[in-house]
Formats: C-alpha cells, structure tokens, sequence
C-alpha cells in the first residue's frame, strides 16, 4: 500500500482518530506551503467539547482571561441558545498566536476535520502571521502568556482590594474598550514578563521617591487660560484613545486601577486587527481550504464521496440568504471575501475586456502573488474598495438603498451601470470602515488649574449622533475613572456644537 493510499483509507472514514488528525495535518501543511505559498505560525491542533467550544466562546477566543461577570453571563446565554436548538456551534475556533491555536469540535466528521484544519490551521493562520494590521498591531508571540499575567493581577487585586471594587473598574473599562485603540501609531509590545518587571519597577521608584512634605504644597496660582493662548492647555494635541489618556493623567487613580486599564487596553488593541479584516481573514480562509481540499482529490487522498460532503459543507459557509429573506442579517463575510478572491484569481488568468478597463495592474499577473500581495495589504474597507469588481457585484446581485429620514420613500441610489458600480462598492466599502461603526470621541482639553474637568468632543460623522441614554451611561464610567467631572460636546461639520452632556 503506497503512501497516498494509506492516507485515502484514513481520511475517508467518517471516523477520525490521532492517526487521522496528525495525517491531515502533515498533508494539508505540505500542500499549504508547496501549493498555496503559505507562511504560517506552528499550529496546535486541540480537539474540544461542545461545553468546552461555549467556554471558549465567552472568552471571545482566548485560551484564558481575567474573572468577570460579563464571561459568565456570555457562557450562560449561549450554552441556553445551543441546549435548545437556537444556535449551533462553529466546528473550529483560532486563536491568533504563536503557536496558531485552533479548536476543533470532536463530533466533527473525518470530512469536516480536514475542512477545519485547512481552513483555520492554513487559511486563518497564514492570514495572521501575514495581514499588517496583525503584525503592526498584535503580538501572536506573547498574547497567551500576557492574559496569563492579566488573570493573576486582577485575582490578586481582587483579594486585596475586594471583588466589587475590581468588578466597578472592569465593568467601566470594559464600557470604552472601542475607545481604547490606537489607530495609527504602533502599540507596544505585550509581554508577561516585562510587565512583572514594569510593574516592581514602579513600586520601588514611588517608595523612593515618597516624602510627607509633598503633601503640604500650597496650590497652584490661579491660571487665566484664554483661547488666544495655548501655554497652559492640555492636552496640546487632540488624543482619541480614552482608556490611555485616563490610565496616564487621570489625577487620582491609584496605581491598580491604572493597571487594570491599561489590561482591557491592551485586550481591545489585540481585537483591534479582527474586527478591520473580518471579510478578508474568511474570505482567506475559504479561499485557502477550496483550494487546499481540491489539490488533496486531485493527488489522490480523498475519494469521490469525500468531496462530495466537502462541496456540501463548503456551499453550507457561503450561503447567502436575499435580501427579503427573513434569514437575511447583513452580507455573509465568508461569501464576499471568497468571491473578491476567487475573482482575483479569475482575472488574472482569464480576463475580460471589463476587467482590463477595471483592473489593469491585475492583467497576465501571477495570481498566487497578486492573492498574497492583497492578504498582507489591505483590510476591509480598502479590499472592498480596490477589488469588488462590476461581475462579482452582479454575481451577488448588489444595489444600494438610500434611506432619507426627510424622505417619504426609499431610493434606488445604485443599478449596474459604471456610475453604479463606483457607488455600490464606495458604499460598501464604508460600511467596513470603523468611522462608520466606533463614534469620534476625543480628549480636547482638561481644567488642570481649577476643577479638573475632562473636556470631550465627539466629531457628528454621516449624521449620525449620539443616543443620548447610551452617551450619559457611558459618561457615568467616564466620571467614575476619570475621577472628576467630565463634560462633552456632539460638533457638527462646521464645527457648531449640536449637543451637550455633563456629569459632575
């Protein structure tokens, strides 16, 4: 029996063991780097319980994180949903380190496991170790001991300070996590070590530099601040990322709740890549595991009936219910990623006289390269707006509906026409745009001279406003970290201010 032979009897039995795991894995590897090209972190393939695929759920992927309620509340809903059939689980999770963590449900099929492990352990895995926006704003290398570390701090603030203090701070952090990101400047890098080290370090240079006398400094003069001068102001620059300004300046934060912030910021910049290339990393993913199961029917490992329960799950992930449908929830992000992909690829070998007016840098290139160059290059937004073709919006049937609240009626604001296909895609394209999604708030100024007041500002962008119970909710939290009253002010684009919020 040859190799490949042997393989065949393994990976076409509906009932996987080790042997079968670690075969695929050899396999879907071999084909990934020799075929695909790919560049990818070790993997750890670790099969779980459908309990286990819950708890890892409510962890938002993490192999492990700090005690909060909202963990427990998350485990809880979906372990209900799942126990009475409102919600299935996903037959993988991965997770973005180094090593590459995926979850594999064990009630998975033979089929469905050589699925996952392309798909996650290939696909997924390549794209993080590749995508800029993981290399320039995570570190697979160190994420897995730092939450380790973040666990350990707050179990100990917790039995120091008591659990509903530590509670009140997470849950306040937790409120800003969108607004503790930093969006263009590299963030460091995490690391549990340093961070013990940072942490001891700052302990000894406060009991060094702690004397009685500092306490009995007489005040500051009073400051006239005008507008006409900017010599006391502060911050002298706008800053947007509300956690960092509050765990550097708030003025009486005491050292463990700046630390505990600065753990839910670094958890939201580790999220941060995720949710920008969404469509892209499945798109990815499926791109590389119908390619990678293809190439596995034509060397001989898989059979007939294998592919077709393949094709049958692999239709299953880009199924895209119509618009009317009552199942239609928004664009399946697997379905547009894997068709702008796939249309890449077509374009490259098979142009069309439209697609040489739409993409001539794309023309007689070659199309593992130009599939690599974008999936290391772009995120969501500019894909979508660089490569969403006039074919693939046909193929997917996409228009755009202009809904004007000073109107009575809907409007067709886009048809498949060039005008029309500019527009879909410009207005797609915003869709994945974070703008579009996280509200500008940004730190202008703070009374540092009178009553510390934190000055707010939240730039209107498409007309959208704050909702005004959610804004005074989250300004409670604002307050409670902050220390100080906080006040903010909604500007409109011409600079006028719409609205007001106040929490002394």
């Amino acid at each position: 029996m040859t190799d490949i032979e042997k393989y065949r009897t393994l990976f076409c039995n509906p009932n996987w063991d080790g042997e079968t795991l670690e075969a695929a894995d050899e396999v879907i590897s071999r084909i990934g780097k020799e075929y695909l090209k790919l560049k990818t972190y070790p993997n750890q393939i670790e099969v779980v319980t459908s309990e286990q695929m819950l708890d890892a759920y409510s962890l938002t992927g993490l192999p492990t994180s700090y005690p909060h309620w909202k963990f427990g509340k998350d485990f809880v809903l979906n372990q209900n949903n799942y126990t009475k059939g409102r919600m299935g689980l996903s037959y993988e999770l991965v997770i973005n380190s180094n090593p590459c963590i995926s979850y594999n449900m064990e009630n998975n099929s033979t089929c469905m496991m050589l699925l996952v492990i392309a798909h996650a352990c290939q696909g997924h895995n390549a794209f993080f170790a590749n995508n800029y926006m993981f290399l320039d704003w995570t570190s697979a290398d160190s994420i897995v001991d730092y939450m380790s570390f973040a666990r350990e701090y707050i179990l100990r603030c917790e039995e120091e300070y008591g659990e509903e203090e530590v509670e009140r701070v997470l849950d306040a952090a937790h409120a800003l996590m969108h607004h503790g990101v930093d969006k263009y400047k590299k963030p460091s890098k995490v690391s549990a070590k340093e961070e013990n080290e940072r942490l001891k370090k700052l302990t000894l240079i406060k009991r060094e530099n702690y004397n009685e006398l500092w306490r009995t400094l007489p005040s500051m003069p009073d400051v006239q601040e005008t507008s006409t001068s900017d010599d006391y102001r502060f911050p002298k620059e706008p800053e947007e990322n509300l956690l960092y300004f509050i765990e550097k300046y708030a003025p009486a934060l005491p050292p463990w709740k700046r630390e505990i912030i600065r753990i839910v910021r670094k958890v939201a910049q580790y999220f941060y890549p995720q949710g920008a290339t969404k469509v892209m990393n499945e798109g990815f993913a499926t791109f590389t595991h119908y390619h990678i199961i293809n190439r596995m029917f034509d060397e001989g490992y898989v059979n007939d009936g294998f592919m077709l329960e393949f094709l049958k799950s692999h239709s299953s992930v880009l199924y895209q219910p119509e618009y009317k449908s009552k199942f239609y929830s928004g664009l399946n992000p697997y379905t547009l990623g894997f068709n702008i992909f796939m249309d890449i690829k077509r374009i490259c070998q098979n142009p069309t006289a439209e697609d040489k007016q739409w993409f001539p840098d794309l023309i007689g290139k070659d199309w593992l390269e130009q599939v690599h160059y974008v999936m290391e290059n772009f995120r969501d937004d500019s894909f979508i707006l660089q490569y969403l073709s006039p074919k693939v919006i046909r193929d997917m049937r996409l228009f755009t509906v202009v809904d004007c609240e000073y109107e009575d009626e809907y409007e067709i604001g886009a048809i498949h026409n060039e005008r029309g296909y500019r527009r879909v895609r410009e207005h797609l394209s915003n869709q994945y745009d974070r703008a579009s999604l996280v509200p500008n708030i940004q730190v202008t100024k703070v009374d540092l001279h009178r009553t510390s007041k934190l000055h707010l500002t939240h730039y209107i962008q498409k007309d959208r406003r704050l909702d005004a119970s959610s804004a005074k909710d989250t300004l409670d939290h604002i307050r409670f970290l902050w220390g100080f009253p906080v006040e903010l002010h909604s500007k409109n684009k011409l600079g006028i201010n719409e609205t007001s919020f106040e929490v002394k």
